[in-house]
């Protein structure tokens, strides 16, 4: 006898029992919110689901139903649209919507607070929003037309109409300003000076963070007088980048002839020290070394297990070849103005000399000319610089 369907109710509350299982008990005004908001009709009949090997698989509402169902109640991201091979939109986790949502102070009576969220995707945030502190007070920007109008349909066919918005998240929307809350659904590497204009003094902005190096945390920044603002790195959340993503850095590592003088030393910092999934290591490399990413290449063409490294400015590459022997010392060659292996060992020496801080131990710090500096406080509550985060970067 086939397995009887699930209700959406019964999906519903095991998708709540799911998020407090992972984050803890949950606010009222939370429950409430993901029960009235059915988050099946803000997912298009065709969805992708990670395949747990870094890859996604396709889910198609017409041919499983079942699947595609469980799959809208699941605590997991999916996502929902695919362009030029890459994704390219989703529908976030929800409790880490939710963690956002906290970090923004919309845990408690909210009701006419006015927000605006930057990145509509398919209306179930704003949808959440526009629960918690009404419809009037909260606007979406899409820079997709495509996805703004369907997040709009999406969020009136559920009974809410917040104003949707076409536009570059990266200008924000000052028709609506001045905004108590921004809150964006995809990463940055340093906070757009708009955000800060357009919030009010003593105002949140709760954004994902990412580096070239490192995607990963999420910033809480109280905005004050004069476009200035201070807050706070916290030790959550992987998120889609505003910016296109750099070209891999194998490729150019491999050409191995830039026109560029090589250079070939050994290093005995492990390339898995700095690129295996430390975050909080990765994420300080990703402050202290601007423009710095990397690639895995284990092709074996080059070494058994080579790290590449490139510059998304600029030509400077380097490799860190693993021999499968000795794992003690690796064979580095470097090229172009920046010694990048160099900063990368720098800046791993300077994390461990500040006792290895975690994310939630970093902050960033806004000033009146637009600078923006990231440090990180000790123990005993001092705070020294990390360095000015990144150079002039352009949002899409």
């Amino acid at each position: 006898m086939a397995t009887p369907a699930r209700s959406t109710a019964d999906l519903t509350e095991q998708l709540l029992a799911d998020v407090v299982q992972f984050i803890g008990p949950l606010p009222s005004a939370f429950s409430r919110a993901i029960r009235a908001v059915p988050r099946h009709l803000f997912l298009p009949a065709l969805i992708w689901l990670r395949t747990g090997n870094g890859g996604h698989q396709p889910c198609d509402r017409a041919s499983t139903p079942g699947e595609w169902l469980s799959a809208a109640y699941s605590d997991a991201p999916l996502v929902t649209q695919f362009t030029d091979g890459l994704p390219t939109s989703s529908a976030s986790m929800p409790s880490m919507v939710l963690r956002m949502l906290a970090l923004a102070g919309l845990d408690r009576e909210s009701a006419g607070r006015r927000v605006l969220e930057l990145g509509a995707g398919t209306g179930y945030n704003a949808a959440l929003l526009s629960h918690l502190c009404g419809d009037q007070a909260v606007t979406t920007l899409e820079l997709d037309p495509t996805l703004a109008a369907q997040a709009e349909r999406n969020l009136k066919a559920v009974g809410h109409t917040p104003k949707v918005v076409r536009g570059d998240a990266a200008t924000g929307w000052p028709a609506g300003a001045p905004y108590e809350r921004i809150i964006a659904t995809f990463s940055v590497d340093r906070v757009p000076p708009a955000w800060l204009d357009q919030a009010e003094p003593g105002g949140l902005i709760v954004t994902p963070w990412n580096s070239a190096w490192c995607g990963y945390g999420t910033l809480r920044l109280t905005a004050s007088q004069d476009g200035c603002g201070e807050g706070r790195f916290h030790d959550f959340a992987s998120f889609m980048p505003m910016r296109e993503a750099a070209v891999p850095p194998m490729v150019v590592a491999a050409e191995g002839d830039c026109g560029l003088p090589e250079e070939t030393t050994s290093s005995v910092l492990s390339p898995w020290a700095v690129a295996a999934g430390d975050l909080n290591a990765e994420f300080h490399v990703g402050l202290a070394v601007p423009g710095a990413y990397f690639a895995w290449d284990t092709s074996g063409e080059h070494a058994p297990t080579r790290l590449a490294v490139a510059d998304d400015t600029g030509p400077s590459w380097a490799t860190v070849d693993y021999d499968g022997h000795s794992a003690d010392r690796f064979t580095v060659t470097q090229a172009g103005p920046r010694r990048l292996w160099d900063e990368i060992t720098a800046a791993h020496s300077r994390w461990e000399t500040l006792g290895r801080p975690s994310v939630d131990q970093y902050g960033l710090t806004v000033n009146a000319a637009g600078a923006q500096t990231a440090w990180v406080e000790g123990a005993d509550g001092t705070r020294e610089p990390v360095m000015p985060v990144g150079g002039p970067a352009s949002y899409n």
